[in-house]
């Protein structure tokens, strides 16, 4: 009995170790690999339609000065025909002189239709002032801060002329190799690296996996594109949440019902992360804006036990409980240790745990190579940084930190884009430990004031 008792709970601690990584990495890494093979041995092809489409595309801009005209230009030199499109750039009560590069590209890109809007503070705001004023069969919308490949527009209307049920689709984003290489320093340069692979695997594999499943969480604010007519059927953005992306997406879900895909060949590029306190207040936000939106759509049947039915349960509970396993798996070691656990247990046991993490990276390492087919230069530069997918998992690890924290920050703070940096916070911490530190020499002091006192 005591050897099958053994035996038993051996069995339920290494099944505790390896569930989520095996549930939550493993399977949909291999899922990806699998719908990489299904779209090589049955490729779909879209060609060009008799017309290329009227298309809005939507630019809110906030304090946009130094990213503007590249991200104009990219549209300018896309191959989608410049009289078919209309451009709106939506200011949102930015400060700087966004303005004068508007009027700079109109005379540089004459054959742009481009009209310039002021709006309301806040990017929900500007999304939607522009959507009232949008013409087109579709509308995409893009952030300020990114370039188009030059296909991606084209790759996108493609796919909507072909597949007719598909009304609204999130593009792929990667962050630009270009700007990475001009960082200094190796530890500047390597988490601009870790964040260009964790792009690259998260829309590229990951979505893809996501798409063909029906399980995309949400439509990425930074591009993406809908039917106009689906678009306008929905409530549009919506104001009380900083994640007005994910919001339209559960609106298009649960609402009218209709799929959320991918286009994989539809690429836009972004400024890489500027530092740890931007990926600070970046992730917080994210976080943040998943909880609102989540409790604004609790009347959708939103349970715990639907987790393997359900996409945007299962994402809640990998996003928010399933993070907490993660740290306690490191926290906890030494719990372990006092529990009778060898410290060769512990030592295998997480190594077991960053192994299945380093293998599920490169089975999505491999998938992504595959989806970059066609655009040979992001291919060789992600190609080359194999050596980065090892280091995913402290990455993931240092994210989902980040996100413990913007849980409890969540709880007694008022949702705001702008978050208190990580630069912020510990300067806080500082100042409250500082004063907790003097309350017991204070007290030193007036006990020796009063033994003293004469």
């Amino acid at each position: 009995m005591a050897m099958i008792e053994r035996f038993l709970n051996s069995m339920l601690f290494w099944a505790a170790w390896i569930v989520i990584p095996l549930v939550m990495e493993i399977i949909p890494s291999l899922g990806s690999m699998a719908i990489l093979v299904k779209k090589r041995l049955m490729p779909k092809s879209y060609g060009d339609p008799l017309f290329w489409p009227e298309i809005t595309i939507i630019i809110p801009v906030y304090n946009s000065e130094g990213s503007l005209q590249e991200c104009i230009q990219s549209i300018y030199h896309s191959d989608y025909p410049n009289e078919k499109m209309r451009i709106f750039l939506v200011n949102n009560q930015g400060k700087d002189n966004s303005f004068q590069v508007y009027a700079k590209c109109q005379q540089l890109y004459p054959d742009l239709l481009m009209q310039w809007l002021n709006a309301r503070q806040g990017k929900s705001r500007a999304l939607n002032l522009a959507l009232f004023n949008a013409d087109g069969k579709y509308i995409i919308h893009v952030d300020s801060d990114g370039q188009f490949e030059p296909h991606a527009i084209s790759n996108m209307v493609r796919k909507f002329e072909a597949c007719p049920k598909v009304d609204c689709m999130t593009g792929a984003i990667l962050t630009m190799p270009g700007q990475i290489e001009e960082y200094h320093g190796v530890f500047a340069k390597l988490l601009r690296k870790m964040e260009f692979m964790e792009y690259a695997q998260a829309f590229l594999a990951g979505r893809n996996y996501a798409s063909e499943t029906n399980s995309i969480y949400t439509l990425s604010g930074a591009f993406s594109a809908f039917r106009k007519s689906a678009v306008l059927k929905s409530k549009l953005y919506n104001t009380d949440t900083i994640c007005e992306d994910t919001n339209i997406t559960f609106q298009m879900r649960f609402i009218q019902k209709i799929r959320v895909e991918i286009c994989e060949n539809a690429i836009f590029c972004v400024d890489p992360i500027e530092g740890v306190n931007k990926l600070y207040t970046q992730r917080q936000r994210w976080q943040r804006g998943s909880l609102e939106v989540s409790h604004q759509f609790l009347d959708q049947n939103l349970k715990a036990r639907k987790i393997f039915t359900n996409v945007m349960v299962r994402t809640l509970m990998y996003d928010h409980t399933f993070a907490f396993p993660r740290l306690i798996w490191y926290l906890a070691l030494i719990c372990l240790m006092c529990m009778n656990y060898s410290a060769e247990v512990i030592l295998a046991s997480t190594g077991m745990i960053f192994l299945l993490y380093i293998i599920s990276g490169y089975l999505y390492y491999f998938s992504t190579v595959g989806f970059l087919r066609e655009f040979r230069e992001l291919r060789n530069y992600y190609r080359k940084h194999w050596y980065v997918v090892p280091l995913l998992p402290f990455f993931n690890f240092m994210v989902f930190f980040i996100r413990f924290a913007g849980v409890v920050n969540s709880i007694n703070t008022d949702s705001a884009w702008k978050t208190r940096t990580l630069a912020d916070e510990r300067e806080d911490f500082m100042a409250a430990l500082k004063e907790e530190l003097r309350k017991p020499l204070d007290l030193l002091k007036k006990i020796r004031k009063a033994v003293n006192y004469e």
